[in-house]
This record gives C-alpha cells, sequence and structure tokens, in this order.
C-alpha cells in the first residue's frame, strides 16, 4: 500500500482498536463459514477459496482503517530515467515468430456497458457498423496469427456480470481457427454498510448480491482456473493483458521482445497525460520502488500536484505484460497484497435500497509486487480507451480508421493528442448519441468540442478548432448538413438553415 501512519495513538486506544478489528473479522468469518456451509455451487472448492481471499481482503480493510493510514505523499517521486524506458529506443524484432510462439493474449471482459446505457456486457457494444468491441479484439490476434504462421491464444476474463452474455456470443466463432478461452473471475459477496455482513446468506443467490472485485483478481483467477497451467505447458510464458474497451492495446512486436530478451516480470505501459486524464492513475517512484498511485489516495492538498502534467507526465494505460512463472509464483507464494479500494452503491432487493460496499483491487497496482519491473513509454495510439458516449464519438469519427481490429489515427495526427470531448447528459445513452448524431462528423481538425442540450446534428457536419454548442433551455438546436463550424459558439433554439 502507499500509506504510512500519520498520527500517533496511545496504547489503550490501540488496544481498543485491535480489539474491535479482531472482532469484526471474527463475525465476518463466521458468516462466511455459513454462507459455503449453505451454498450449493458447481465448483465447492473454488468457491471455498473465494470466500477465503474475499476474508483476507476484508481484513486488511480493517487493519488499514483503524490504524489511521494515508497517502505518504513526502516518499513519492515523478518517474526518473531509470524507471522508464521510450518506446523508440527499443530495437526492432528480427525473429517475430520465435517470440509470438512464446505470448498469449488477455482481455479485461468485467464490465458493463451501464455507464453508457447500455445494460449488457461493453464488450459487446458496436462501434463501426455491427463490429463489437471483442469483434475486433479477436480480429487483432487472427490477423497476427495469419501474417506470422503463429498460434497466439486469445483468453478473456470475464465476470459474474458478463460471463454469460459473452460467451453466448462468441458461438458465432465456433469452428473458427483461433484459440478462444474464456474464464470468470471471482465473485465475492457485497456488504451491508448497516450490519458490516456478507449480503447473500446462500449461494447460488440473486446476482446483485455479489460483485467481480476488480481486475487485480487477475492473478488469483488465473492460477486457481488452471489456465495458468495450460499455457506454461503449451509454451506461452508471457501474457499481454489490456482492458477489451482499448483500442489501441495489440500485441507490439518490438515490446514483447524487449520484455522476453530482458527477462521482465511486469512491465506498464505508460503515455503522456492529457487533460483529459486528470483521473486516470499514474505510475510514480516511492522509495524506489514502482508503484501505481491512484486519484483517491492522494491527499486533498496535493490533487493538483496529481493531476498536474508537468509533475506527473504519464498515466497508466492498463496494457501490461505478464512473466507468466513470476505470476504463479506470487499467487502461490501468498504475496500479492493490492491496495484495496473500497466502494459505496446502492443495490435493490426486495423492493429495498441497501447499501453494500465492494472492495476492489486493479492489476496496476501488483507493479510493486514483483521482482523486476519497468513502466515503458508508448506513444497515444496505444491507448485508445472507451469509457463515455464521448470516446465513443471519437473512435467512431473519421480520425481513426481500422486496420485489422486495431484503431489507428489519421496519418495527419499520428502524435498528437485527440480532441476533448464533452457532452451532457442528453448524450450519454449510446442510443440517444446515435439518434441525436446519426451520422458521425468530420473532427479530424477538431481541438475541442463541447455540446450542450437538445442538440441534433445533419449529415455531413464538420467541426474544426474549438466548437462549442448550446441548446437554449427546453428548445432544440438543429445543425444542418454540410455545416462547417470552426473556432465557434453556436447557441440558441432554432433550425441553423442550410445556405
Amino acid at each position: 500500500m502507499l500509506h504510512r501512519r500519520v498520527h500517533f495513538k496511545s496504547q489503550s486506544t490501540l488496544d481498543f482498536d485491535s480489539i474491535a478489528v479482531s472482532i469484526s473479522a471474527s463475525t465476518m468469518k463466521n458468516e462466511l463459514d455459513k454462507l459455503v456451509h449453505n451454498s450449493k455451487v458447481a465448483d465447492r472448492r473454488i468457491f471455498k477459496l473465494q470466500m477465503e481471499n474475499f476474508f483476507a481482503l476484508y481484513r486488511r480493510y480493517l487493519l488499514h482503517t483503524v490504524k489511521g493510514y494515508e497517502c505518504d505523499w513526502d516518499s513519492i517521486r515523478p518517474l526518473g530515467p531509470q524507471d522508464v524506458t521510450d518506446y523508440t529506443s527499443l530495437t526492432p524484432c528480427k525473429e517475430e515468430s520465435q517470440y509470438l510462439d512464446r505470448v498469449a493474449v488477455l482481455k479485461l471482459n468485467g464490465g458493463m456497458g451501464n455507464s453508457m446505457g447500455v445494460n449488457k456486457p461493453k464488450a459487446l457494444i458496436e462501434l463501426h457498423g455491427s463490429q463489437t468491441f471483442l469483434d475486433l479484439s479477436i480480429q487483432q490476434v487472427d490477423y497476427l496469427n495469419k501474417r506470422y504462421e503463429v498460434a497466439v491464444p486469445f483468453l478473456l476474463m470475464n465476470s459474474c456480470d458478463t460471463n454469460d452474455e459473452t460467451c453466448k456470443y462468441l458461438r458465432k466463432y465456433t469452428g473458427y481457427n483461433l484459440d478462444i478461452s474464456t474464464f470468470e473471475q471471482s465473485r465475492y459477496p457485497r456488504v451491508s454498510v448497516g450490519s458490516q455482513l456478507p449480503v447473500p446468506k446462500y449461494a447460488p443467490s440473486p446476482i446483485e448480491e455479489w460483485y467481480p472485485p476488480g481486475h487485480g483478481d487477475v492473478f488469483e483467477a488465473l492460477v486457481h482456473s488452471g489456465i495458468i497451467d495450460r499455457l506454461l505447458a503449451q509454451g506461452k510464458d508471457y501474457l499481454f493483458v489490456s482492458n477489451i474497451d482499448n483500442l489501441g492495446a495489440s500485441v507490439d512486436l518490438r515490446l514483447l521482445s524487449h520484455v522476453i530478451e530482458n527477462e521482465i516480470e511486469y512491465a506498464m505501459e505508460v503515455t503522456d497525460k492529457t487533460k483529459a486524464d486528470v483521473k486516470v492513475g499514474i505510475l510514480v517512484n516511492q522509495d524506489g520502488i514502482l508503484r501505481l498511485l491512484e486519484r483517491n489516495q492522494v491527499p486533498e492538498k496535493h490533487q493538483e500536484e496529481f493531476t498536474s502534467d508537468r509533475i506527473f507526465k504519464y498515466i497508466n494505460t492498463n496494457n501490461v505484460w505478464l512473466y507468466l512463472p513470476a505470476v504463479k509464483r506470487v499467487v502461490e507464494n501468498r504475496e500479492l497484497n493490492l491496495d484495496i479500494m473500497p466502494n459505496i452503491e446502492i443495490i435493490n432487493r426486495n423492493d429495498e435500497s441497501t447499501r453494500v460496499i465492494e472492495f476492489t483491487t486493479s492489476i496496476g497496482s501488483a507493479i510493486s509486487q514483483f521482482k523486476k519491473t519497468e513502466g515503458i513509454k508508448v506513444t497515444r495510439e496505444r491507448f485508445i480507451s472507451v469509457k463515455t458516449s464521448a470516446d465513443l464519438l471519437l473512435v467512431r469519427g473519421d480520425l481513426y480508421s481500422i486496420d485489422h481490429g486495431s484503431l489507428k489515427p489519421d496519418e495527419s495526427k499520428v502524435g498528437f493528442s485527440p480532441p476533448v470531448v464533452n457532452l451532457t447528459n442528453e448524450f450519454t445513452d449510446v442510443a440517444e448519441l446515435f439518434r441525436r448524431i446519426p451520422h458521425m462528423p468530420s473532427i479530424k481538425d477538431l481541438t475541442s468540442l463541447s455540446i450542450s442540450g437538445n442538440v441534433y446534428f445533419g449529415k455531413n457536419v464538420v467541426l474544426k478548432g474549438n466548437v462549442v454548442i448550446v441548446a437554449s433551455p427546453n428548445a432544440t438546436l438543429h445543425i444542418p448538413p454540410n455545416a462547417v463550424l470552426e473556432n465557434c459558439v453556436v447557441s440558441g433554439n432554432c433550425k441553423i438553415m442550410d445556405h
């Protein structure tokens, strides 16, 4: 953890806290034992193991809570030259097949599309025509295998939320000449804020009583599912991991050969921070160790420094290269001690709302748990992440084209940051975005775009420079076909006439 104690307690207070932790932990353990005993699950061994891992996570959360820990900002430094390797300094790969024979590709597929108004796995959102995130990811690996005559496996780590629909969608690839495998990450019980006890009393039970504990669970899931042993038996000792909604993340041969030749156990790709990245985690040096720092770990008085692109210049892309024997080692030796991120959520059960806590971890925080680690600075083209409808507008426009499943920027925009786009709530849902902007405007020369209110676009609209479009309250604003908006503010409550 990126923490230290920042206040002192009397011995009597410490004793009281220790007793409180012991009581809370003991109560939780008893409830989890009952949960395991009352459950009728397909694989009782795996379920019991998951509850044991959850208890370990919960107990660490209690310890960190009562000891009064906060971020030790004074020990944190921006990355120096010794911490980061620039992609441009890497030598070209000459033995492509030799290196590709040792790697597998894993996409993190635990998230739903709820933030974009879609009640299905984000992987199944359509991007170009009928092609989804998942389709494009498969195309990337398929092209790699055909071009170099290799057999790179493609894996998906699903969650309890995404597994069923994803597996159903994958039936279309039955008979496809590609090794596609899925495995489900752990499912942990949500904890009631009021009682501090697990919400579910048995399993299986309604899905809303459980949650996926974040992509930091990938290490445990790889080992306990048997996937890691299968890959190692196939001679695959390296794994490239990325979010399925990052359309720029594909196997890069320079990166692959670099991590293999330098025997790196964990490499994180970082890229330049932009104004749109203030909430994204950053890689830092703390006491000589590479660590991931998230915004919610930073004291309020240091938030401005954290978000500054002058002080901390690089952000985490969540593109990670892993040496699988090292992954197996840290899991089996119980060496993982990932940062815990507690989140408060509200679920509906029996027509009642219940406040619950989820304890999640991230794959990025594991970088400090491995022996030989490195940050690798890559171009922005390897971090085309789609988290919102604004991001979706960017990737559907003419700023990018699809090249064998990967998004590639227009030649004139290589090396430049993408436009900053801000949309109001009218555009949050993907369906509404497509209804209001059925034909994506040209944005190749766009710097920033802000759309507010009840706005609709016609065909062949061109946006250049900095554009602000604001509809008056309780009114509609139509941008006509063939309109060219450049460095301007458009506002009002009428249909702009085409002329």
